[in-house]
């Protein structure tokens, strides 16, 4: 049923976007979207902060944002999934419409504002999956963001570690998504070490589980704030990053309309811009601190030069929209036959190797 993809999609696409997601995730609840069996192959096993990863293409948060088809996309062939973004308390986000497609361009614009069910359904929905479940079908990251409102951000994010640090294979702090007033601030040094120094010390403070904290960044920093930011990422032992979220820039080859709407732009346009970003923070960081790529991934060709430029791991979400469910079972088949091509026998021997 998941090869219909490409015949479905022109009537999918005659469907408001954000009415289709939903109706994307009832079909994986209700198993419509049936399991395929995930390409295998021991080149793309990878080992990263004591985490075991099948394969490197991961689902990026924004897709399951209540942690509600774990299972399912797991089962689609994904290394792993990252669930959310959470925020302490529910919120509604900002007013629709607030997501648009350039199919010709490949790209979305979004400008949703972190909508969610909040903390305490999150986490019963999370430990719903961990009881049945456990580890067995892959790793899953818990992206944790701010309430519109807070004036505090840092008690945000430790009320959230403190609550799902235990249920998380990582935790991801996003403060780059555009779509909430004030966060981006939260990338410039004095409050990125702040904040990160509070986050650490709560980690520090849990006894059980202190997972990997990962931070997702935004493709728009300058040279400048990349090079102040690898900084603080390693001053505060920070333990990977995330790289890059939507950008505000509007190339000027974009739908008329399309090109008009605020918010943070993903898919294709933003694959050459993330991919600098990855190749500059591996060298501010010389390589120490482990890159998951983001953005404009929808081959494996697209998820190869990411990892050339540095990533260790990969993600997507506008790709799947586009290319639909079948995608982390092609990127998985064309990144082994990449290795053969180059002479390689895991995928560890191609990170980086543009430097």
């Amino acid at each position: 049923m998941l090869h219909l993809y490409k015949y479905a999609k022109p009537l999918v696409f005659k469907i408001d976007p954000e009415n289709a997601h939903h109706l994307t995730l009832r079909a994986l609840k209700s198993g419509v979207l049936r399991p395929c069996s995930a390409y295998t192959s021991n080149g793309l096993k990878q080992t990263l902060w004591g985490l075991d990863f099948d394969n490197p293409v991961g689902l990026s948060a924004g897709f399951d944002k209540n942690a509600e088809v774990i299972a399912p996309i797991l089962k689609l062939g994904f290394g792993f999934t990252e669930v959310g973004t959470v925020t302490p308390l529910p919120q509604n986000g900002n007013p629709k419409p607030r997501i648009f497609r350039d199919p010709e361009n490949g790209a979305i614009i979004n400008r949703l504002g972190f909508p969610n069910c909040g903390l305490k359904i999150f986490k019963e929905q999370l430990e719903a999956y961990r009881k049945k479940h456990g580890n067995d079908l892959g790793l899953v990251g818990v992206n944790i963001g701010m309430n519109k409102e807070q004036k505090d951000p840092a008690s945000d994010y430790c009320t959230l570690i403190k609550e799902l640090a235990h249920l998380a294979d990582y935790l991801t702090v996003n403060i780059s998504s555009p779509n909430t007033p004030g966060l981006r601030d939260l990338q410039e040094k004095g409050p990125l070490t702040e904040l990160l120094t509070q986050l650490t010390k709560t980690r520090a403070e849990l006894k059980d589980h202190q997972p990997p904290i990962l931070v997702k960044l935004a493709p728009d920093l300058t040279e400048k704030q990349q090079e102040e930011i690898a900084e603080t990422l390693i001053a505060c032992k920070i333990d990977g990053v995330i790289l890059t979220n939507t950008t505000l820039d509007r190339p000027d080859y974009l739908a008329a309309g399309f090109i008009e709407e605020k918010g943070g732009l993903s898919g294709t346009p933003v694959k050459d811009k993330s991919t600098t970003v990855i190749r500059n923070f591996y060298q501010l960081t010389k390589g120490k601190l482990p890159i998951i790529g983001v953005g404009g991934i929808s081959t494996a060709a697209d998820a190869y030069e990411k990892i050339k430029a540095g990533a260790s791991l990969v993600q997507l979400y506008t790709g799947m929209v586009y290319e639909g469910p079948l995608i982390a079972q092609n990127i998985n088949k064309g990144l082994t036959e990449l290795l053969e091509k180059h002479g390689l026998h895991s995928i560890s021997e191609a990170i980086a190797a543009d430097h």
